[in-house]
């Protein structure tokens, strides 16, 4: 090699690189472990605060409920009874009709829940597995029913139940629920949509007509979105507080909603028997809740996947 150029047949060495501080790699690999789990023990502190927050009125309810009279607007406030009056739930229960809230409550809630799965899962079939001329058009139509106020059709609601006889009874609030919800045939719909077309196919193969399809197919595959549709009609009817105050008038017939006003008086409400009934009112949500939680947030993560 002659002035600083390579001479021929020589081979130029690579140029050397400045080797790295021994351990540096580990301790960038502890330094973004520990971000990981800094940041994740934010998330879940922010998460335990937040849920706290929400639990906050139940407890200050559960705990009224079990407070004497009058022990509610003791400054400062009494978190923990003492003493503890279990005996307010017997009287809320006696002191009104609360059993017949209760029944009214749990048969409008089923039969209606029953009635939007039936008729929700039908036209939800219709418009995802069928195909007939204006379908997009009709969808549209249904989902423009959002946007229309309940309070717009609720004089010709009312009088055709009153010509058909039915007030003051369960029937205006249940016979609707079987023609249908928008927001729940939307929602089974976008579950539909996600199940191939070839089930329909083999079974069409088989000898399978569209509604042997939509009931031995396409329902048993869809046990998450109507969980979810179910958990969501349930809770709304069951605390559905407008439609029986419009429609009943007989105490023995109210629900358990409207059952509740009845404990506030003209010159006082008793607390005290009003969260022991509310407690008792909220407990079947909850229960239910944990008890289809997994498919709950199964169905409420698969719908609306595909549009």
């Amino acid at each position: 090699m002659t002035g600083g150029v390579p001479a021929a047949g020589v081979q130029a060495l690579p140029e050397r690189r400045p080797l790295g501080i021994p351990g540096e790699g580990a301790a960038r690999r502890r330094t973004g472990g520990a971000l990981h789990v800094a940041k994740r023990g934010g998330v879940y502190a922010l998460l335990v605060i937040g849920g706290l927050l929400y639990t906050v009125p139940f407890l200050w309810m559960l705990s009224t409920s079990l407070t004497e009279p009058g022990s509610v607007v003791k400054l400062p406030p009494q978190w923990i009874p003492h003493p503890i009056v279990w005996g307010n739930y017997v009287r809320a229960w006696t002191v009104l009709p609360f059993g017949d809230f209760t029944r009214n409550s749990i048969v409008y809630a089923v039969t209606a829940l029953a009635g939007q799965l039936i008729s929700c899962s039908l036209a939800a079939f219709g418009f995802s597995r069928l195909r007939f001329p204006g379908r997009s058009f009709w969808f549209g139509v249904l989902l423009a029913t959002l946007m229309l106020p309940s309070q717009v059709t609720l004089i010709p609601q009312f009088i055709m139940f009153k010509n058909l006889h039915w007030l003051d009874t369960l029937l205006p609030l249940i016979v609707p629920a079987y023609f249908g919800n928008a927001l729940y045939i939307f929602l089974l719909r976008q579950f539909f949509l996600t199940l191939p077309n070839e089930l329909d196919d083999a079974a069409r193969i088989d000898g399978a007509n569209p509604f042997q399809t939509y009931l031995y197919v396409i329902l048993p595959l869809a046990t998450p979105a109507l969980a979810t549709v179910a958990i969501f009609s349930f809770i709304y009817h069951w605390n559905d507080f407008f439609g029986p105050l419009i429609y009943l008038t007989t105490p023995e017939k109210m629900t358990i909603a409207v059952g509740l006003q009845l404990f506030r008086g003209q010159w006082g409400t008793d607390f005290s028997l009003l969260m022991a009934a509310s407690v008792a009112a909220v407990i079947p949500i909850i229960v239910l809740f944990f008890v289809a939680q997994k498919t709950f947030i199964q169905g409420i993560a698969l719908t609306g996947v595909k549009g």
